[in-house]
């Protein structure tokens, strides 16, 4: 079906500015994060060899929510798209609140956690108090979040391509070890053990929290130039090449490093750099800064849109869903998200807290998918012109998430 252009927004809206490009390094941004630079330790104590499979299977678990997610931003593209989803399915605005304000929860915490880190990376180069740097990363990124959409996610996208470059190193220097094509047989070694399987299992549940990220990109929907065409190819575009990168970064750490020394390793992914290309430590602590600080800012972007999503919908105060009248920004939303940061990041204890945030992120998502099962039992037919996905998918998505947070449950001593 041919779609009709895209109409500029009204006064007083947010701006549609966003092209794939955009939206991609975007969701690339958010899910590519600090996290792989530490998982990959804690894989390859899992399951060793059997690492990388963890990493793909994580991916097509996630592949279920994020054909439910094409549907349903492509249905409402709007910011606090969750919180819409859940109001649209249900007609319970209190259920909706619950979930916008449960997504700005775990992004305000996922934020306060980066913040922590960002500020450990750039002591290596400005050796402050650590108070001091992450008060500062905070209110720096705070204040590139509130300018321009387009301006703000071109420079978040700017720092995903430092981050995406720091393991594309590694990828390029380990696809010239000598055992990296020989080796493989030793990713399917045994995988008719039930043994086998149950720590792939594991690790998947590990490193489907490095996926997580990608379906933020919903709540920058409407402000894409061409939603309905734009969005779908950005959630799959940003999960097919998250999966791609992570599962050769892993295979080449499992091949460079033995796996027990990963698992030993507080910094995994820099022994990896150090023993592929000789290069110093400093080297990688400057990519970790700008993953950790990129992190920090598309957090940031989500929470504004998020408190203006609701606020628009007169469920939080209007003040806001006020936008800047040149940048159309929601800045007073984003100065609010700024500031819960800051007090998490400098006033409460964070240990535990990240993941408790990844736990309700996966519980969004069984919201979300159980959303589009009520919406399409219900009509007779999907609107035209939307992506649409068989029914079996968001089906697939509750219980696989679900599975998800059972195995985590089942995990714990």
């Amino acid at each position: 079906m041919r779609l009709s252009s895209p109409t500029p927004p009204p006064a007083g809206k947010l701006a549609r500015d966003l092209t794939l490009a955009h939206a991609v390094l975007y969701g690339l941004g958010i899910t590519i994060g600090a996290g792989i630079y530490v998982l990959v330790g804690l894989a390859a104590g899992r399951s060793g060899m059997h690492a990388p499979l963890a990493f793909v299977l994580a991916a097509l678990v996630m592949g279920f929510s994020a054909a439910t997610f094409a549907e349903l931003g492509t249905r409402l593209p709007v910011a606090a798209s969750e919180a819409a989803y859940v109001e649209e399915a249900f007609r319970r605005r209190r259920l909706a609140l619950a979930v916008g304000l449960l997504s700005v929860a775990t992004s305000v915490v996922s934020a306060a956690t980066i913040s922590a880190g960002a500020a450990g990376y750039i002591a290596v180069f400005l050796p402050l108090p650590g108070p001091v740097l992450i008060a500062g990363a905070i209110l720096v990124m705070g204040a590139i979040a509130m300018r321009a959409t387009v301006q703000s996610v071109g420079f978040a996208g700017a720092m995903t391509i430092v981050e995406v470059a720091g393991l594309a190193v590694i990828v390029a220097a380990g696809l010239t070890h000598p055992d990296i094509v020989t080796r493989l047989p030793e990713m399917t070694a045994g995988l008719g053990s039930g043994l086998v399987w149950a720590g792939i299992g594991s690790t998947a549940l590990l490193a489907v929290f490095a996926f997580i990220g990608f379906e933020h990109l919903v709540n920058i929907s409407e402000e894409m130039k061409d939603q309905r065409r734009t969005l779908p190819r950005a959630l799959f575009a940003t999960l097919g090449l998250t999966a791609v990168l992570y599962a050769l970064v892993v295979w080449i750490a499992v091949v460079a490093v033995p796996p027990q020394d990963l698992a030993a390793s507080g910094a995994p992914l820099a022994l990896v750099f150090e023993r592929l290309t000789g290069w110093p430590f400093a080297v990688m602590s400057a990519v970790a800064v700008a993953a950790t600080l990129n992190g920090l800012i598309v957090n940031m972007i989500i929470i504004g849109r998020v408190l203006y999503g609701l606020a628009d919908r007169g469920q939080l105060p209007a003040i806001l869903a006020r936008v800047h009248p040149r940048s159309q920004a929601p800045v007073v939303a984003t100065a609010v998200g700024v500031a819960l940061i800051l007090v998490l990041a400098l006033a409460i204890p964070l240990a535990g807290l990240a993941d408790l945030a990844s736990k309700g992120t996966i519980l969004i998502f069984v919201i979300v998918n159980v959303a589009l099962v009520r919406i399409k039992l219900r009509e007779k037919r999907p609107p035209e012109g939307v992506f649409v996905c068989p029914i079996w998918v968001p089906v697939c998505g509750v219980l696989a998430n679900l599975g998800l947070l059972a195995a985590d449950f089942a995990a714990q001593p």
